[in-house]
C-alpha cells in the first residue's frame, strides 16, 4: 500500500511543511489539530468550542481517509492551562463515549499561537481496501 497525504488547506500545512494526516499501513495519523473555525478562519475564545471545532476537523479528515471517529485508537490532548482539562475532557466524553480510545492529556507551556488553547492528535485505523482506494484517488 502506498503512503497517502491529506490536506485541509490550512495555511499552516504549506507554510510549515506538514500534512493534516498521513495514511500508511492501514493507519491514519492525524496531526495536531487546533480549534480554528476554518469557515471563518477565526479562533473562538472558549476552549470547549475549540475542542468541538477540532473534532469537526478530525472527523472530516478521517472521513476523507476512509475512516471515521469510531476507528480512533489513540488520542493525545494538549492544553495550555490546567483549568482547560475539564471542559476539553467533557467534549471528548460527548464525542468518544462509545469509542473509548487510549488517551492522554498533557498541560503544556504553550502552543504555536497564544489563542490556541487545545491541540489534539489522533491515530485511527483504516481498512486496507479504503486506504488503497484513497491512494488511487489521490494519485499516490
Amino acid at each position: 500500500m502506498t503512503r497517502s497525504l491529506i490536506s485541509t488547506g490550512s495555511p499552516f500545512e504549506a507554510a510549515y511543511g506538514y500534512s493534516r494526516a498521513v495514511i500508511d499501513q492501514g493507519l491514519v495519523f492525524v496531526s495536531g489539530t487546533t480549534g480554528y473555525d476554518y469557515d471563518t478562519m477565526t479562533m473562538p475564545h472558549d476552549v470547549a468550542v475549540q475542542a468541538r471545532n477540532i473534532f469537526k476537523t478530525v472527523a472530516g479528515v478521517l472521513t476523507q481517509a476512509g475512516s471515521g471517529l469510531d476507528h480512533i485508537m489513540r488520542i493525545q490532548i494538549f492544553v495550555t492551562d490546567h483549568d482547560y482539562c475539564e471542559p476539553v475532557l467533557a467534549v471528548c466524553g460527548e464525542v468518544l463515549h462509545a469509542i473509548r480510545p487510549a488517551s492522554g492529556i498533557y498541560v503544556v507551556a504553550g502552543l504555536l499561537k497564544a489563542e490556541m488553547k487545545v491541540e489534539i492528535e489522533v491515530t485511527a485505523t483504516c481498512t486496507t481496501t479504503r486506504a488503497a482506494t484513497l491512494a488511487a484517488t489521490l494519485g499516490a
